[in-house]
């Protein structure tokens, strides 16, 4: 596999809703690392992708979850049909090549493994391959980003504050109203009033997080709603499956929500 097959081919469509894209780009500029904070769903990783297909760099997507380890990052010794091999993993083919490393929601990996990325985020940016006994100075290109969603922090899911403060950081959160009902009706190939529908019952669903739901109807939920919607299913049938029953369990949050859907079909 080489670096150019995480090139873009096509624009990744994205609605800037302040002044990311100045930043990111000077960010880049300067090589430092970025965090970009904000809810699931809220458009973090389209934003990366859309910058990487502006900048023309390579990106290498990390999904981080509680069982990985730092040689699922930085890569381990194979063994094949003539011996062990060294195989690098995501982290230091983008070290290597110059490529936007994209650690997707961070905080859910073990604290333990996200320290190796502390060499790559000051003025060292060198990843140390202990196994492989190597120091891997990071290409002039190389660019770290973290996602990072505040709203799941807790004693035990949080960011060490030793790495918070080696990232430049951006906010994030759901587009306005007229931005996010254009998104979806594009997204999904609804027409412009359905989308208006959705948004307007996405925002509902917000005003009760903190009151029986941990997060409310993200924007790639409702996307997924107008898809359903787009194959033929009604407001009311795509709004259930997509917005409320991924997200509560509870009974009578679940009715709550259905009536917010229903005074809207």
């Amino acid at each position: 596999m080489t670096i150019d097959q995480y090139r873009l081919s096509e624009e990744p469509a994205y609605h800037p809703g302040g002044s990311e894209i100045a930043f990111y780009e000077a960010a880049y500029g300067a090589r430092l690392p970025v965090m970009l904070k904000g809810p699931t769903g809220c458009g973090k990783t389209r934003f990366v992708e859309h910058m990487a297909w502006r900048l023309g760099k390579p990106l290498v997507t990390v999904s981080c979850h509680e069982d990985m380890t730092a040689s699922d990052l930085v890569g381990r010794y194979l063994l094949g049909p003539e011996g062990t091999h060294w195989q690098d993993g995501p982290l230091t083919m983008a070290v290597r090549h110059g490529a936007i490393c994209y650690l997707d929601e961070v905080v859910e990996a073990r604290q333990d493994t996200t320290v190796v990325i502390h060499s790559l985020t000051d003025d060292r940016r060198i990843l140390s391959l202990e196994k492989k006994g190597e120091l891997v100075h990071a290409h002039p290109d190389f660019q770290l980003v973290i996602s990072y969603n505040p709203g799941y922090q807790s004693v035990l899911k949080d960011l060490k504050e030793s790495t918070k403060q080696r990232f430049s950081a951006v906010d994030f959160t759901y587009p306005a109203a007229a931005i996010e009902a254009s998104i979806v009706a594009a997204e999904a190939g609804i027409a412009q009033a359905a989308a208006d529908m959705l948004v307007r019952i996405g925002e509902k669903s917000r005003h009760l997080r903190g009151q029986g739901l941990e997060e409310g109807a993200s924007t790639r939920m409702l996307i997924h709603a107008g898809r359903l919607m787009n194959a033929g299913m009604s407001l009311t049938d795509a709004c259930h499956h997509a917005l409320i029953v991924p997200i509560t369990d509870d009974p009578d949050m679940r009715a709550a929500l259905d009536a917010v859907v229903a005074a809207h079909a």
